[in-house]
């Protein structure tokens, strides 16, 4: 058996799909949020809400407002950057970030994407955002919709 393992991005109309960030290093997440709501835009998608918070550590605790507050979200999609710095904050903040994703993430039975880049330098997530392909909002937008999609036909 051959898998073949190809991106397909597949068209994905009227998914319900919010987008969470935080408003650390807000220009790098802005970047990144401008390229996933152009992508979603172009795959069926054109009405996204955006959501903005103080930091990247409230951002598992409002995706469990959004899931909750409305059952018809299909997928979250949840933006930030966290740098390291002289402290144990950042790992401690990258920590609750990814374990709380995850709890809510299966409490809820649907799925977040998770770009919350954890680097070593503002520089590293620059490069995650530049104005071309490989900002990671494209790479997110692509994500939720092969989920959804997935899940929709599962």
């Amino acid at each position: 058996m051959h898998i073949k393992l190809d991106r397909n991005v597949p068209k994905v109309e009227g998914a319900n799909i919010k987008i969470i960030a935080g408003r650390w290093h807000a220009e790098v997440v802005e970047s990144m949020i401008a390229k996933c709501v152009s992508e979603l835009s172009k795959f069926g998608c054109p009405n996204v809400d955006v959501h903005i918070l103080p930091g990247s550590y409230e951002l598992p605790l409002a995706a469990k407002k959004l899931f909750k507050s409305d059952p018809k979200i299909e997928a979250i999609i949840a933006f930030g950057v966290i740098v390291k710095g002289d402290t144990d904050h950042y790992e401690m903040i990258r920590d609750e970030v990814r374990d709380g994703f995850s709890k809510v993430m299966f409490e809820c039975d649907r799925p977040i994407i998770m770009e919350v880049l954890a680097v070593q330098n503002a520089k590293h997530a620059k490069e995650r955002a530049l104005d071309n392909d490989k900002n990671k909002g494209i790479e997110a937008a692509h994500a939720a919709l092969e989920i959804i999609d997935w899940r929709r036909k599962n």
